[in-house]
């Protein structure tokens, strides 16, 4: 069992539907006592859905839509930070409001501003030495917990690697739950990210570092998601709000430990192929019998049961170098799989292995 020390959590959330609305009385102050901007940054997706016009964006503040179709880069976050220091300076508050990738935009930038440098310089474990600027988080998508986390997930392609700025400082100020959001997600999509709760969670569970605050928010966040993914309409009112409470209880837990198998095996996915997170997790989870058995086998019903196709054969035609890229993508993620297999897991995960594992995707 590990020991976290001090464990911090989001300080404040807004839940239920229309909470949304609470956003202009929440920045308010921040405005009065700074005398800046704000800075906000909606997933792309939104770009042409006129909700920019339903938040309280004032003659001086900054609007960035993100292209969530890509990952974010450790540059794309250095040249966000020195235009937006370029434009009105230093912000009263920063707003991200989209899926995980757009959150962890938004927790990169407040994180980067106060601390200066580059976000390559951050990319591990209390790494920040300054609390970031205000930030609200708005989650539009369930799944990933980014929303309650302690990291945000760059990917830097400089040193074939995929990790986090993981500290307390990332951890937003406050949240704003709103299920309405969620309404419009494509279905395949409301699967992939609603699965990496799933996922967090039995890695989590399967683990050596273990806390009893963060395996209960991981059977509440499994319970809600076996009732969401089990019933007959996933995406139903009250299922919408369902996993958004598991999205957040799952990121919550995640900070009291650590991901498993499942998580490096994405990141190698993500690093080499560019495919996007939440479906990667999906395409490992996949074919985990070795490592989950019972959970893998859950998953396939889950699956089947929703009637979710996913993409099968993406690494069927790499060749050698690809293939010791994704390999070297993976086992450099040393706690994860660590709390998964112990300290002695690249015995485990041979080069052999992890190519075989990776040939099945």
């Amino acid at each position: 069992m590990v020991e976290i020390p001090n464990s911090k959590n989001v300080l404040r959330y807004a839940f239920g539907k229309g909470a949304l609305q609470s956003l202009e009385k929440i920045l308010k102050p921040k405005r009065a006592e700074k005398g800046a901007g704000v800075v906000y940054f909606l997933d792309i997706y939104f770009q042409d859905k006129n909700l920019a016009s339903s938040l309280p964006v004032e003659k001086g503040d900054l609007l960035f839509y993100y292209d969530s179709t890509h990952e974010p880069k450790t540059d794309y976050i250095d040249g966000l930070r020195d235009q937006i220091l370029g434009s009105i300076g230093e912000p009263c508050a920063i707003v991200g409001l989209g899926g995980g990738c757009t959150l962890d935009v938004a927790k990169a930038v407040s994180n980067l501003i106060p601390n200066q440098g580059k976000s390559e310089d951050y990319q591990g474990w209390d790494l920040l030495s300054k609390p970031g600027i205000f930030k609200v988080g708005i989650p539009t998508i369930s799944g990933t917990g980014a929303e309650a986390s302690r990291t945000c997930v760059l990917m830097n392609l400089k040193k074939n690697l995929k990790l986090g700025m993981n500290s307390e400082f990332t951890i937003y100020d406050q949240l704003i739950l709103d299920p309405d959001l969620t309404a419009s997600v494509p279905r395949d999509q409301y699967f992939y990210t609603g699965m990496d709760t799933y996922i967090h969670c039995i890695e989590s569970l399967n683990g050596s570092f273990r806390h009893p605050v963060g395996d209960a928010f991981s059977r509440e966040a499994l319970e809600l998601c076996r009732e969401v993914f089990l019933s007959d309409d996933m995406m139903s009112d009250q299922n919408r709000q369902k996993l958004m409470v598991a999205s957040y209880l799952g990121g919550c837990a995640i900070a009291n430990s650590y991901v498993g198998v499942v998580h490096p095996f994405s990141a190698g996915l993500s690093v080499v192929l560019g495919t996007h997170h939440c479906v990667s997790n999906c395409i490992v989870m996949n074919q985990m019998e070795e490592f989950y058995p019972k959970e893998t086998k859950e998953f396939h019903f889950m699956l089947d049961k929703q009637k979710i196709n996913l993409p099968k054969g993406i690494c069927s035609t790499l060749n050698e170098d690809e293939m010791e890229r994704l390999y070297l993508s993976t086992v450099i993620h040393e706690k994860p799989l660590t709390n998964a297999l112990g300290s002695d897991f690249k015995n485990i995960l041979t080069r052999e292995k992890t190519k075989l594992i990776f040939s099945s995707f």
